[in-house]
């Protein structure tokens, strides 16, 4: 496991109005290179669809699938009555309904900040079946907020703008309902993917945590 440290531009504060702001990302930055040098690859965006992300990564050549499954994952329909206390989310309706590629495999899955904002229950099991879909030496990116986000975090949204940059709207439609679930420590995130063969850390100074795990 290594640790990289990244500079990039502040987060404006949660509820502030701005225009979309760029930073850099090194996790991106490796991912770029891993699709320059491998061609024709199947490309999984499990963010909002983005103009951006499918251009960046067609016009290279690649295969693009995107589904938003963290929006997926908060559908009411997945609500289940409990005996005793709040609802539970089905589980097994979700995986039956999302993640379902017959025949495909995957060479890079980019989760954004989906485990940070996604139901509690249903993250391990999406992450099992993300590594079922990939392909050996496959490549995963995922963000994950550190501590000094505080919970208001509003859920941003990403769009490719370089081979090493990012442009993020923190003020999307629907951010508002997703609020930040939990907050990631790095045995947490290193238990999350230990059926993976390696993870890597790269550290960024607005508050998130770059994880890039090598199936």
């Amino acid at each position: 496991m290594a640790f990289f440290r990244s500079s990039t531009d502040p987060v404006p504060a949660p509820g502030v109005a701005s225009a979309p702001l760029t930073r850099h990302s090194s996790g991106l930055a490796e991912v770029s290179r891993y699709c320059a040098a491998n061609p024709a690859l199947s490309i999984l965006d499990l963010g909002p669809t983005s103009t951006l992300n499918l251009h960046y990564f067609a016009e290279r050549g690649h295969r693009i699938y995107s589904e938003d499954l963290l929006r997926a994952s908060a559908d009411p329909a997945l609500l289940l009555p409990a005996e005793d206390g709040p609802p539970v989310v089905d589980g097994k309706r979700f995986l039956a309904e999302n993640l379902a590629y017959s025949g495909v495999t995957f060479d890079l899955v980019v989760c954004w900040n989906l485990a940070d904002y996604m139901e509690e229950s249903l993250v391990k099991p999406a992450v099992a079946r993300l590594w079922s879909l990939m392909r050996p030496g496959g490549m995963l990116l995922a963000f994950f907020h550190t501590q000094e986000a505080g919970p208001n975090m509003p859920c941003p949204r990403y769009h490719i703008v370089s081979d090493d940059s990012l442009q993020v709207q923190t003020q999307h439609a629907g951010s508002a309902s997703l609020p930040l679930q939990r907050v990631f420590q790095n045995r947490h995130i290193e238990n999350l993917f230990r059926d993976f063969a390696s993870i890597r850390f790269f550290i960024a100074r607005d508050h998130i945590r770059e994880v890039l795990a090598i199936r």
